[in-house]
Formats: structure tokens, C-alpha cells, sequence
């Protein structure tokens, strides 16, 4: 009895040593950015108890909840459920929300990833609570400040602790900015382990499992196409420009459209109809969409996370925005970034559809390890500062 009590004292003590690690995500880009951390950490022997806080930013099912399934990411240990509103709004929600667990649970680390709202104002509860934070895709920069997640990534770096980055550019920006060189670590990026694991496991499902396949069997030759963004969606000039561009690459060469919410509604209340050509879908579970864009001949989108995943599958990708922040996808990668002009996209997709598609390469350290050297520094660093 005496021996076992011991060894419950001992792993006890082990546990108290432990750092209380929170990781948060709130929208669906960020779900593929955290279940590679979760994946290692369950996998791995680190220092850190570890607590998932969902902000529920996106809070569907369509959204959210199909996401953590498909990709093997736990229930929760919190949800906030902020839901929809106003930057303002959600963020402050956010914010109040988050503020309340980390008082009662007192975490010593807190990870944020990418650039929505709920990274900005998690980093901010955390660091006005004296919460280390780390920033996971640190260091992106479109150069656009009308763009809000371009005010999420800088106030984000601006107080961030750690640094990890995906791609050299980021390095170079937080180095301009004055961030101390031994903060940042070049780790490559936790989104493209996560869709190498997603491919994998793609391969191991039957087909008629996937809603998709139906499509593909429809349509052997076809293109991709998603849009989002407000500055894409929401001004009808605009909206109707690019609806255009794509209804004359369809003639070519269909077209499959998961329509996001917000892009579906500014359709209908403009009067903006697509032809036949262009499929119009609703929105799509992870594997379907893979399933989907992984075999296409061409992807039209205005995603930053689109960018990187068919640069790492070597896929042809448009870019249909003024810049970008993933400079990588476009030095290195299969991206050209061709803006909202409809003759520009319609020349780049023939372009590619006669066969003169760009060559590119997969950047380095794209290799399925970031979550890896992400944890392994936090574990060196993290677990002796302060």
C-alpha cells in the first residue's frame, strides 16, 4: 500500500510540475492549425496540461462541428460560444469570455494561431494577465490594412512571447519589427501536417463515404472555386466582376463552388445568377472539400489557407485578391495572385488550362514535423521562463 501510495504521490508531483498550456481556435481555418499541436501532445511526452478553448467564432455544424470530427480534435474543455457580430462585438465577447476561464484556471502558456478574432483577443487577455503567449503562423504580412485579419497578425505579433513561423518571409518581417532573433523559430507550418494526415486518412476511406465523389464522377475534369471574403462579396460591382470571370473559365472548364453563407445571401441580394457550368454547392465537410480540390486541375480562391495547401500538393491555384500574405506560395509555390480584374483571371486560367501552368515546389520545411518542433521548443523554452 505504502509503495503505491508513493508512486500516486510522485506522479501527483509530476502533474503539479506541469504547465497549464491553453490552446485556442475559434474559426474553421484554425481547426486545422490546432488538431496536428493536440495530435503530438497526445502522442508525445510533454511538460504541459494542456486545455482546449473553442471560442465558437464559427458555431454551426457545418462550420464547426463536422471540422472536429473529420479531423480528431476532442471535445472542448471550453466553449464560449461567441457566435456571429460586428468585429467589435465578437471580439469583446471573446475577450470577457476568455477572461473568466484563465482567472479561475490560471494558465501559464496560452497558443494562438493564425488571424482571426479570436486570436487577437485571446493574445490580448492572456498578456494583460501576464500569460505568456505563443503565435502559431507568426510573422504573415499582406501589407493591406483594410484587410482586419492584416490588424490581427500585427497586434498580435506586437505582444506575442514566441514566434513560429511558417514560411522565410515571416522571419524577415518580425525581424524589421524589432522582435528579439531568439523568439523566433522558423518551425514550417502546422497546417500542412495536418493535410498530410487528412490525405492519408483520405486514402483509407471508401469513396461512397464522401459526398463529393458523386461530383467527381460527373464531372472527371473540373476546377475549384472559393470565395469569401468581404472585400470579394460584399460590393455587387465586384461580386457580379468575378461571377463573370468564372462563368467564361466554366465554358472550358467546370467549375465546382462551395458557397460560403455570407457569398450565398450577397448573391441572392444582388441578383447575381451563375450558369449551369458553374456547380454551386453548399458548404463542405474537410474530407469532402479534400476529396474535392485535391484532384482538380485548377482552384480559384481568395483563402490564404487554399494558397498553401495547393502549393503543397502542387496544385495550380489563382489568387483572386490584390496581394497576399503567403509570399512563399507565390516565389515558390503553384500561386499566382491575379486580383479581381475578370480579364486578368480568365488569361491566367487559360494560361493554365493550355498546359503552361507555373512549376513550383514545396517550401521548405513543409514536411508534416511543425507541430513537432513547435511543441519540442515550447517544451526547451517554455517551461523555464518566468
Amino acid at each position: 500500500m505504502s509503495a503505491i501510495l508513493r508512486r500516486q504521490d510522485l506522479n501527483a508531483s509530476a502533474e503539479s510540475r506541469k504547465k497549464r498550456l491553453f490552446i485556442v481556435a475559434g474559426a474553421r481555418p484554425n481547426f486545422m492549425k490546432i488538431a496536428p499541436l493536440l495530435r503530438e501532445l497526445k502522442r508525445g511526452t510533454y511538460p504541459f496540461d494542456p486545455r482546449l478553448v473553442h471560442t465558437g467564432q464559427h458555431y454551426d455544424q457545418t462550420m464547426s462541428g463536422v471540422f472536429f470530427e473529420e479531423l480528431e480534435i476532442p471535445t472542448p474543455d471550453y466553449h464560449l460560444e461567441v457566435g456571429s457580430g460586428s468585429h467589435a462585438e465578437q471580439t469583446a465577447k471573446i475577450m470577457v469570455r476568455f477572461e473568466e476561464i484563465c482567472l479561475n484556471e490560471r494558465p501559464d502558456i496560452v497558443i494562438v494561431v493564425g488571424d482571426v478574432n479570436s486570436t487577437l483577443a485571446c493574445a490580448i487577455v492572456a498578456k494583460k494577465l501576464h500569460v505568456k503567449v505563443a503565435h502559431v503562423e507568426a510573422g504573415l504580412r499582406s501589407g493591406d490594412m483594410a484587410m482586419p485579419e492584416e490588424i490581427n497578425r500585427l497586434v498580435t505579433d506586437a505582444i506575442s512571447d514566441w514566434f513560429f513561423v511558417t514560411e522565410k518571409s515571416g522571419l524577415e518581417h518580425l525581424l524589421a519589427e524589432g522582435k528579439p532573433k531568439e523568439r523566433i523559430f522558423f518551425v514550417g507550418h502546422v497546417m500542412i501536417d495536418n493535410l498530410f494526415h487528412q490525405v492519408e486518412k483520405l486514402r483509407r476511406l471508401p469513396a461512397s463515404t464522401l459526398s463529393t465523389t458523386r461530383l467527381k464522377e460527373d464531372f472527371p475534369d473540373y476546377g475549384v472555386v472559393t470565395l469569401h471574403r468581404p472585400s470579394n462579396v460584399d460590393d455587387p460591382a465586384g461580386l457580379a466582376g468575378l461571377i463573370e470571370a468564372l462563368a467564361e473559365i466554366s465554358r472550358d472548364l467546370p467549375l465546382i463552388f462551395p458557397v460560403h453563407p455570407r457569398t450565398r445571401a450577397n448573391l441572392q441580394k444582388f441578383g447575381i445568377e451563375a450558369p449551369k457550368t458553374i456547380v454551386m454547392t453548399q458548404p463542405l465537410s474537410y474530407m469532402d472539400f479534400l476529396n474535392l480540390f485535391k484532384d482538380a486541375r485548377l482552384v480559384l480562391t481568395d483563402s490564404g489557407g487554399l494558397q498553401e495547401e495547393t502549393t503543397a500538393l502542387g496544385i495550380p491555384c489563382l489568387t483572386l485578391r490584390e496581394n497576399t500574405e503567403r509570399p512563399i506560395t507565390v516565389i515558390e509555390g503553384t500561386n499566382t495572385v491575379v486580383g479581381k480584374d475578370p480579364a486578368r483571371i480568365m488569361a491566367e486560367a487559360r494560361r493554365i488550362l493550355s498546359g503552361r501552368s507555373k512549376p513550383g515546389r514545396r517550401p521548405d520545411l513543409w514536411d508534416g514535423q511543425a507541430a513537432v518542433r513547435i511543441l519540442h521548443t515550447l517544451a526547451a523554452t517554455g517551461t523555464t521562463d518566468g
